[in-house]
């Protein structure tokens, strides 16, 4: 049975109504480019074959009945003219938040039915609240007969997640979950929102690791280090560090923080990384992707300070067996989650093994391993 069938079925078991429609959105993994995306920076993401399902049937009042079918069928109810921060039912924030945002440009959209289902793995980077917010949106969008469109949909997105859940999240998440394209990665430029695609080689597999090492952004570190990489730009009266070179930051060595220094030459760094990364795909240059990606990955371990002791070991244990060949490094905000890692078909088999014979030996984890496709995105 397809998904869109299934989806249909828990919506009549819910409502006792048939939907309108069902609206999906992807997740993503991020290649390299990772703390770039809110410094005005590049990014590489791919969006992924994991997302979320909306299953949506408009209303003629102005009520939101929600079911997240996936955490024990539990329904939150709400007025449009109503929204309100829900403690008790957190997950909804990320709905009640996009369409606060929705509303500023149309403020008469109708309520709605909702059935919700996903299967983002949650907390480990891989952005479940991005493809939350953006099936959320496409569904509106749909049922209202909207003319949103995928850069239109990411920024409400990004604006739900910053002003009313209170994570200082970046762009990438909502704008590869709205117009990712399949078997393709995308560079962003976060400070234009322009943005071009490099296919993916395809003897290269996508191979995911979840550390489960679980982390949430909120109450993470994140928003320190954003702050963090303001206080690094202002130094040197920059409106981003995406205004600052490799060559400005050296030289104010001595009179910046150590703390600050880093964190900014961590982003300076990945920045080059991720525009070397797409002429490196588009001439399918495995040697030099392998470099970038370890490259990335010591960055964000010893200037960023964002990898744990479970991330790093994953990186290692694929990069012995990949020797070259593909690359791996930490993904997603940090402090947990994920490891990606490009490996040519050949040498996954050997990966997969390799990191279930020495990762739970060595942490007590058992990790989640998933071997993914690049796929379209909400708004492609």
């Amino acid at each position: 049975m397809k998904r869109s069938e299934t989806l249909t079925d828990y919506f009549t078991e819910a409502f006792q109504a048939r939907p309108e429609l069902v609206c999906h959105a992807p997740g993503r993994v991020n290649l390299i480019g990772d703390h770039t995306d809110y410094n005005q920076g590049f990014v590489l993401p791919v969006a992924i074959d994991f997302g979320t399902d909306i299953a949506i049937k408009a209303r003629d009042d102005r009520t939101i009945r929600v079911v997240a079918w996936d955490l024990g069928r539990e329904q939150v109810r709400f007025s449009l003219d109503d929204i309100r921060f829900d403690q008790q039912a957190p997950w909804s924030n990320y709905l009640r938040g996009s369409l606060i945002a929705l509303m500023e440009t149309y403020p008469d959209i109708k309520g709605a039915d909702l059935l919700v289902s996903g299967n983002v793995p949650q907390g480990a980077g891989l952005s479940s609240s991005a493809s939350f917010e953006m099936a959320v949106l496409s569904a509106f969008a749909q049922i209202n007969d909207l003319a949103l469109d995928g850069v239109a949909a990411a920024l409400k997105g990004q604006q739900a997640e910053n002003d009313f859940v209170g994570c200082n999240c970046g762009i990438m998440d909502q704008l590869i979950s709205a117009q990712g394209k399949r078997d393709h990665a995308m560079l962003l430029d976060c400070q234009s929102l322009s943005y071009q695609y490099a296919a993916l080689p395809k003897e290269l597999s996508l191979l995911i690791v979840n550390s489960n090492v679980k982390r949430g952004l909120v109450d993470s570190e994140y928003n320190l280090r954003r702050e963090q990489c303001e206080a690094a730009a202002g130094f040197f009266g920059k409106s981003s560090l995406r205004e600052l070179s490799l060559r400005e930051l050296n030289q104010a060595e001595t009179d910046l923080d150590p703390v600050l220094f880093k964190r900014a030459r961590h982003v300076i760094s990945e920045n080059l990384r991720t525009e070397q990364m797409l002429s490196a795909l588009n001439n399918r240059d495995m040697a030099t992707m392998s470099r970038l990606m370890a490259d990335s990955h010591l960055s964000l371990k010893e200037d960023f300070q964002v990898t744990t002791r479970e991330t790093d070991l994953l990186v290692d244990i694929l990069a012995k067996v990949l020797s070259g060949q593909g690359g791996a490094r930490m993904t997603g905000g940090g402090f947990g989650g994920c490891v990606v890692a490009l490996a040519p078909g050949h040498l996954v088999p050997e990966a997969i093994a390799a990191v279930l014979d020495q990762y739970q030996a060595a942490t007590g984890l058992v990790p989640d391993i998933y071997q993914c496709r690049a796929v379209d995105g909400a708004f492609s």
